[in-house]
């Protein structure tokens, strides 16, 4: 074995990053990642900031601006940041909490009692990873301003007017050379300010986009109440008016809002501090702890059950149920850095008590609704027997040794969930192409049959007896439902939908959507859910040829091969995946060197829910007054 030649390593070697360097270094350490998933978090930062002024009582309105130039504005009408001179770093306070990491008023809870963000190091990550960014703090009687580059100031702080009022805007421009992705999502960046919105009772919220004049303005001043009506407005719920209390102890506060509906799915959605915990924590299984205990004492107290009834378990009480738990703790510990766990052991039982003696007395006050919601209870209990049949009939079709996979699924020839894939094509014809363009080793085909059960309209049980459902379930191998489904018995990486672009096509594609998302979420969560993106068109000039994935591309390859008349193109329309060849299938959409994939991802769950509800469920009325609100945004739509 040759030995290495001895390089020197010493204290040249070891590199210190100063200031805001180790943000540009490593970006992803601080935001997430630099897709457009980390591009908005920088606009959440911004606004955490003004939320807390909010939180702490000083701010009434914050207002987001996407400017023509993709730069985006942050206002609000708190304190203003400090400009006075902080004398450990001898400069302004407004220059600190820009520029140094870990510097903001949030640490000895003087200035904030909570707070979201990343607790101190948002705005100067903001700073560090954009382009540019100016600054202007309006306060005693002053606006103050700093411009930066690249996180480090182009100026001190100077005076550039005066004001009366007090409060702060920042504008910046993301780092091209960091974010690829640059253009942000009116779309995206709403859902999330609706969401600040109904948790902050009353404060108002405005965005708008310079470039299309598109605004939106949030005001709830029935705060969580609001927000269960939001999510619930696509459904028939049993309690009209939804439950709501809310308590303070230890200085920590709890608010929470429920409502029933006529669903079977459950939806609850915890918050600490503004920050959407999507794995729950303490004060969640608190909540649901005292949820079940509070409704099985009501019941037999009430004598709602029957002889052999079965005791109401938690799965029982939370069908149709929508809740909100939101919480403000001084000091969250949360499980991992991603803050998506609370951990503060003293809230589970804090939460319980308040629940416990809260929704006793409303069910005790509202004896006709109360029995209103036992009823619902009762019968998902009783439902519940038959769904363990059906998923026992179901978890035995899974069990690969003793019965071998679906007939319809062809198998790829790896072993384990690396590197493998699966496609759930819509029809035989295209399945047919599929199976004969993909590669073997790794991707396996599973042709449906039609459209799938839409799942809701329909309690497990009925799920589970749809065979193309059970097919779909057999094939991944995980189980289903809460007690069955395991995410390491997954067999494949990806699972890819990949259907027609047409409207049947659309619909299918719906309708799996919802089937995950509502009954193996946890595979979105992950990042295994994926759909495909077969090409529109097939478009030859000459003898130069391309796949065009949409009219603008379309538009585009015309510009480039000068040809304005399209009559002297020839211009394939895809209507169906069976119209291509298994070659050409393999190329633009399976090929993992060439396709594009869109990955699945739930950014916010509430809105997501809101959609499916709307889409799938039964009120026709909000689902025609969404497409004709949307139908202006439409670019391709084939009928």
């Amino acid at each position: 074995m040759a030995v290495k030649k001895e390089e020197v390593y010493d204290a040249t070697q070891i590199q210190v990053l100063k200031g805001l360097d180790a943000v540009r270094k490593r970006p992803a350490m601080y935001i997430g990642d630099i897709s457009i998933r980390g591009l908005h978090h920088l606009v959440y930062e911004a606004v955490d900031n003004s939320i807390d002024e909010a939180l702490g009582g000083y701010c009434t309105e914050i207002e987001v601006i996407m400017h023509k130039d993709d730069s985006v504005s942050v206002y609000d009408n708190g304190r203003g940041i400090p400009v006075d001179i902080h004398k450990e770093m001898n400069k302004s306070a407004l220059e600190v909490v820009m520029t140094v990491l870990h510097a903001g008023g949030k640490f000895d809870k003087k200035a904030y009692k909570v707070s979201g963000g990343l607790h101190g190091v948002g705005i100067s990550v903001v700073n560090a990873l954009s382009e540019w960014l100016k600054v202007e703090v309006a306060r005693d009687g002053k606006v103050y301003r700093q411009e930066y580059n690249i996180g480090a100031p182009v100026s001190p702080v100077r005076v550039v007017g005066s004001r009366k009022s007090t409060g702060t805007k920042v504008t910046f421009l993301p780092d091209k050379t960091i974010f690829k992705k640059n253009k942000f999502s009116f779309e995206i960046l709403s859902e999330r300010l609706r969401e600040l919105a109904f948790l902050n009772k009353d404060l108002k919220i405005s965005i708008t986009d310079e470039k299309t004049d598109r605004n939106e303005k949030f005001r709830y001043k029935g705060g969580l109440v609001s927000f269960i009506e939001y999510l619930d407005q696509n459904r028939e719920t049993i309690n009209k008016k939804p439950i709501y209390f809310a308590a303070e102890k230890d200085h920590i506060s709890v608010e929470i809002a429920l409502a029933y509906n006529d669903s079977y799915t459950e939806n609850l959605y915890s918050y600490v501090n503004n920050i959407h915990t999507i794995e729950g924590g303490t004060h969640l299984i608190g909540f649901k702890t005292a949820l079940t205990r509070s409704l099985n004492n009501f019941a037999m107290k009430a004598k709602l059950l029957k002889n052999g009834d079965p005791t109401l378990t938690g799965e029982d009480v939370r069908e149709g149920l929508t809740a909100i738990v939101s919480i403000k703790h001084p000091e969250p510990q949360f499980e991992g850095q991603t803050k998506t766990k609370l951990g503060n052991s003293e809230v589970r039982g804090l939460v319980e008590s308040i629940v416990n003696e809260a929704l006793t007395e409303q069910l005790e006050q509202n004896s006709t609704i109360a029995r209103k919601i036992i009823d619902k209870c009762r019968s998902s209990a009783l439902s519940r027997e038959a769904a363990r049949k059906a998923k026992e009939l179901t978890r035995r079709k899974t069990m690969l040794e003793s019965e071998g996979l679906p007939g319809k699924l062809a198998d790829c020839s790896a072993r384990g969930p690396e590197k493998t894939e699966i496609f759930i094509v819509e029809g035989d014809s295209a399945g047919g192409s599929a199976k004969q363009g993909r590669n073997r080793r790794f991707q396996a085909i599973l042709p449906l049959r039609g459209k799938i059960l839409n799942v809701e309209k329909a309690r497990v049980d009925k799920m589970l007896s749809n065979e193309e459902i059970r097919i779909i379930v057999a094939s991944l191998g995980t189980g289903i439902g809460r007690d069955d489904f395991q995410l390491d018995r997954l067999r494949y990486e990806k699972i890819i939908i990949m259907t027609d672009a047409d409207v049947d096509g659309a619909h299918i594609r719906t309708l799996l959507l919802t089937f995950f998302f509502r009954h193996m979420r946890e595979l979105v969560e992950k990042g295994h859910l994926y759909i495909a993106q077969p090409p529109l068109y097939r478009v030859k000039a000459g003898k130069d040829y391309a796949y065009i994935y949409d009219d603008e591309e379309l538009e585009e390859f015309m510009k480039k091969n000068k040809k304005s008349d399209t009559d002297k193109l020839d211009i394939q329309r895809y209507k169906g995946l069976g119209e291509m060849n298994p070659d050409q299938l393999w190329k633009t959409t399976m090929d993992p060197e060439q396709r594009t994939l869109l990955q699945v991802t739930i950014e916010e769950a509430f809105e997501a829910d809101f959609i499916f509800s709307m889409l799938m469920g039964d009120n026709v009325e909000p689902r025609r007054k969404f497409i004709e609100e949307n139908a202006k945004y439409v670019r391709n739509l084939d009928v």
